[in-house]
C-alpha cells in the first residue's frame, strides 16, 4: 500500500508540475506585445462587464499580445464540429476517423483565427507610418493566428500531462477577470455582488450534484441488483460549458455585425445594431440570453444524444421500465433531456441576468456585475478539477482481495 500510495504521489507531483509550467508559459506569452504595436496608448479607462466577460475567452485585456486570439478560434471551431458530427448518423460516425475531424477542425479553427484577427487589427494602435504599417500588420496577423495554436497545443498537452484539462487556461482568465473586477472598488460596493456570488457557486454546485435517475432493464442482469440499474442525467446535463461558449458566439456575432457595417457603411439599421451589439445595452443582453438558452439545449441535445442512445438500447436488448424500445424510448429521452436542458439554461440566465440589470439600475458597478458569472464558471471549472484530483489522489487505492 505503501508503494502505491508513493506512486499516486508521485504522478499527483509530476501533473501539477506541468500544469504549473503551461500557466507560466501563457502568463509571459500574454505579456509579449504584438510586432510594431504603440502599447503606450493601449489603456482602458472603463472596464465594464462585456470586456471583463470576454476576457474569460481572450484573456489579454489590453488586445495587444501574441495570445490575444486567446481560446476564441478553437472553441468555435470545436462547436461547429459537434454540430456537423450531431448531424451524422451512428454509421456514417463509424466510418469518420478521429485522425480526419481533427484536420477538419485545425482548418475550421485556421479560417476563424484569420478572420478574427484581421477583425482585431482595425482596432489596433501602430507606431509605424503608412510605408511599413501593411507590412506590420501582416506580420500581426500571422503572430495571432500562431498564438491561437500555441494555445491549442498547450491545453492539448495540458490534458494528456497535467490537471485540468483544457479548461486550465481559461480558469485563469476568470481569476485575471475577477482581479481586475474587484480592483479600484471600496469593500462596501462588493458586498451585493459577493452575496449573490455565493448563492450561485451554491445553486451550481447542487446542480452539478444532483441528477435524474431512469429506471432500466439490463437483460444480462438476473441477480438482487437487477431492480437497482438506472441511466443518470444531470440536473445541469453539461456543466457551465454553455457559458463558456456562449461568450466565444457572442464575440463571433459581434464580429458578422460589425462586417455587415463595413459592407453597408451608410445603413441607419447596420449602424444601430452595432452601437447596441454590447452587453451594456439591452439588445446586446438579450441576444446573449438567447444564445445561452440555445447552446444549453443543443449542446446536451449533442453530448446526450436521444436517438444514440436508443439505438444502444436496441443493439443491447436493454431498456428503460415501461417503455417499448424505439420510437416511444427516443421521444421519452427527448422529452427528459430537454426539460432539464430548459430549466439549467433558465437558472444560469438568471444568474447572469441579475447581475446585469442591477448594474443598468446603478445598483452595482459596470466591473462588479462580472462577479456572479465569474464565481459561476469557477464553480462548475472548479468541481470538475475537483473530480479529476480526486481520481488521481484515489489511484491505485483499492485493497486487493485475492
Amino acid at each position: 500500500m505503501k508503494k502505491g500510495k508513493g506512486i499516486q504521489h508521485e504522478i499527483f507531483v509530476k501533473k501539477a508540475l506541468f500544469t504549473g509550467i503551461i500557466i507560466l508559459v501563457y502568463l509571459i506569452g500574454r505579456s509579449l506585445p504584438l510586432f510594431g504595436m504603440d502599447v503606450s496608448v493601449e489603456k482602458i479607462e472603463d472596464i465594464d462587464v462585456q470586456l471583463l466577460l470576454l476576457q474569460t475567452v481572450n484573456g489579454d485585456r489590453y488586445q495587444n499580445s501574441i495570445f490575444t486570439l486567446g481560446v476564441f478560434p478553437y472553441m468555435i471551431a470545436s462547436l461547429v464540429m459537434q454540430i456537423v458530427v450531431a448531424t451524422l448518423s451512428s454509421d456514417k460516425k463509424s466510418r469518420v476517423s478521429q485522425v480526419g475531424l481533427n484536420r477538419l477542425s485545425l482548418n475550421v479553427m485556421l479560417i476563424i483565427a484569420i478572420i478574427q484577427a484581421i477583425y482585431k487589427v482595425g482596432n489596433l494602435s501602430f507606431r509605424y507610418t503608412d510605408e511599413n504599417l501593411f507590412i506590420a500588420k501582416i506580420v500581426v496577423v500571422i503572430q495571432m493566428v500562431a498564438g491561437a495554436f500555441i494555445i491549442l497545443w498547450m491545453s492539448d498537452r495540458n490534458s494528456k500531462y497535467g490537471i485540468g484539462g483544457q479548461t486550465t487556461l481559461i480558469y485563469i482568465n476568470i481569476l485575471d477577470s475577477l482581479t481586475s473586477a474587484i480592483q479600484g472598488n471600496p469593500f462596501a460596493k462588493t458586498i451585493i455582488p459577493i452575496v449573490i456570488s455565493i448563492v450561485i457557486m451554491v445553486v451550481v454546485i447542487i446542480m452539478e450534484n444532483a441528477e435524474k435517475r431512469i429506471p432500466v432493464q439490463r437483460v444480462s442482469i438476473h441477480s438482487i441488483y437487477a431492480d437497482k440499474n438506472y441511466m443518470a442525467i444531470k440536473l445541469n446535463p453539461i456543466g457551465v460549458m454553455p457559458v463558456m461558449f456562449c461568450s466565444a458566439v457572442f464575440m463571433l456575432l459581434q464580429i458578422f455585425a460589425s462586417f455587415l457595417g463595413f459592407i453597408f457603411p451608410n445603413s441607419e439599421a447596420i449602424i444601430w445594431l452595432n452601437e447596441n451589439m454590447a452587453l451594456s445595452h439591452l439588445l446586446g443582453v438579450i441576444v446573449y440570453i438567447g444564445v445561452l438558452y440555445f447552446l444549453t439545449i443543443a449542446m446536451a441535445l449533442v453530448f446526450i444524444n436521444p436517438k444514440d442512445l436508443t439505438e444502444q438500447f436496441l443493439k443491447s436488448g436493454d431498456s428503460i421500465v415501461n417503455l417499448h424500445a424505439g420510437q416511444d424510448t427516443k421521444k421519452y429521452l427527448r422529452k427528459q433531456v430537454l426539460s432539464m436542458s430548459i430549466f439549467s439554461s433558465t437558472i444560469m440566465s438568471i444568474c447572469i441576468l441579475i447581475p446585469m440589470l442591477l448594474e443598468r439600475f446603478d445598483v452595482i458597478s459596470g466591473s462588479l456585475a462580472i462577479l456572479p458569472s465569474s464565481f459561476m464558471l469557477l464553480a462548475g471549472i472548479f468541481y470538475n478539477l475537483y473530480q479529476e484530483v480526486i481520481t488521481i489522489r484515489n489511484y491505485d487505492e483499492y485493497k486487493p482481495f485475492i
